[in-house]
Order: C-alpha cells, then structure tokens, then sequence
C-alpha cells in the first residue's frame, strides 16, 4: 500500500501554522504581562509615598500618646502580659524588669521598603545600665535580613534571668524558662528559637504596636457569669423539653377521648 505523501505535508504545515499562531500569542502575553508588570512597580512606589507620608503624620501622634502612656502605672507589662502570645514570653523576673518600662517605639526606615526599628526605652533600674534597647532589621538588596541589636550591659550580680545555659546542654526549656531579653542577645547565634525571635518582632511591629490599649483593656470573661449563663440556658433547655412533654401528654389525652367516642 502506497503512502498517502500529500497528506503527511498537510498535517506538517498545519503543525507550523499553529506552532506559529502560539509564539505569536506567548509573545503578545509577555507584552501584556511586562505592561501589568510596570503598573504594579509605579503603584508601589505611589504606595511607599503614601506611606512615608503618613508615618510624617503620625509620628507626632505616636509621641504624644507615649506621653500619656508614661503616666499610666505598669502600661507595658499589662499589654505583654495581656497579649496571647507575647504574655508568654515574660517571665517572673522579666515582669520585674518591665516595671521599669516607660515607652516602647517601632519606626520604619525612612523609605519604609528597607527595614525597621523597635525600641525600648527604660528609666534607671537595678537591672541594666542602659535606659534603651533597641533591636533593628534591615532588609538587604539580595533577599536577606541584617538583625542588630543592643548589647545589655547588666549591673553586677544581674544577667538575663534564669540564664540561657539550660539549652547548651542539651536539653529543651520550657518557654516560661526563657528570658524575654534573650531577644537582645547576641545576633550570630542560630538556634531554634530563632523563628520565635522574629515572629516576636513582627507581633510587636504588625500586631500590638497600633493599639496596645486593646491589650491593655483586655479582660478575661468572669467564670461566675459564664456558670450563670450556663445554668440559664440549662434551665430554659428545660423548660422547653416540660413543655413538649405536656403537649404531648395532651394530645395523648385527646386521642383517648376520640377512641371513646
């Protein structure tokens, strides 16, 4: 049987025609997309703009509202310790040490894209001889993050509470073990609480930062009020199944009477 030959061209210049209609389409794709690409580059520099703006017009707001955090007793430690998770970061003698707290500050870098700073100021205590502790993050060009941060020079016979050497040997502390102020230690050092450090910047910065008066204000639920509750919905379940038995108790008793009749 002899081979078809002017088929087999047909098909082939078919395959060409579309292979050439696809390239033309993934071409005019790229185009659009590099278009989309361009517009999203100019609104985010409009978006950094506005942000600059903003955290100019905020800042004297910021100050004056530490001003009036300044007078409230124990304003900070009650927000930490309010926070779900930043509460468990203190402990005992972390919350004596936040007795001394007088403000707290985060700030972008000035363009805003290149990193940010958070700072804890403190009045004179027995603790440390630094009144600020200032811990920052840059972001690098290649897609990295260089963290700095203030080396405390604790008074003699202080240190960070409970120490940091329970992990050298080996073994896991439990997070109320760890002092918050580790977070100030040295940079270079890699372990697993490496993540949490970070996550604890960013809850800082993203999270009680804007409104620490919600955490400060935070209050549990009373558990008697809750029992209460409770019992009422209990006695109102009650009531309820009374009700549907003693209707079905009367219409019991109308079936009774329809048979005798």
């Amino acid at each position: 049987m002899v081979a078809d030959k002017s088929k087999k061209l047909k098909v082939s210049d078919n395959l060409e025609e579309v292979d050439g209609e696809l390239v033309l389409s993934v071409e005019k794709l790229q185009e659009i997309q590099d278009e989309l690409e361009k517009i999203n580059e100019e609104a985010s520099d409009k978006v950094l703009e506005i942000e600059q703006k903003y955290n100019e017009i905020r800042k004297p707001v910021y100050d004056k509202r530490n001003d009036i955090i300044k007078s409230i007793p124990d304003f900070w430690l009650t927000a930490f310790l309010s926070h779900p998770a930043l509460g468990d970061l203190l402990n005992e003698e972390d919350q004596k040490i936040f007795k001394f707290l007088s403000s707290l500050e985060v700030e972008d870098f000035k363009d805003v894209k290149s990193g940010y700073s958070i700072t804890f100021n403190f009045n004179p205590n027995p603790y440390f001889e630094d009144t600020k502790l200032v811990k920052t993050y840059t972001f690098l060009e290649e897609g990295t993050t260089k963290v700095t941060a203030t080396p405390i020079k604790w008074k003699e016979g202080k240190g960070i509470p409970n120490g940091v050497d329970h992990e050298k040997k080996g073994n896991k502390r439990a997070p109320s073990d760890v002092s918050f102020f580790s977070w100030f230690s040295d940079t270079e050092q890699k372990d697993d609480m490496d993540d949490i450090h970070d996550e604890v910047a960013e809850l800082i910065k993203d999270d009680l930062w804007p409104n620490p008066l919600t955490y400060f204000n935070n209050e549990e639920p009373d558990e008697e009020d809750g029992d209460e509750d409770d019992a009422d919905d209990e006695g109102k379940d009650g009531e309820d199944s009374d009700d549907d038995d003693d209707g079905e108790d009367d219409d019991d008793d109308d079936d009774g009477e329809e048979d005798g009749q």
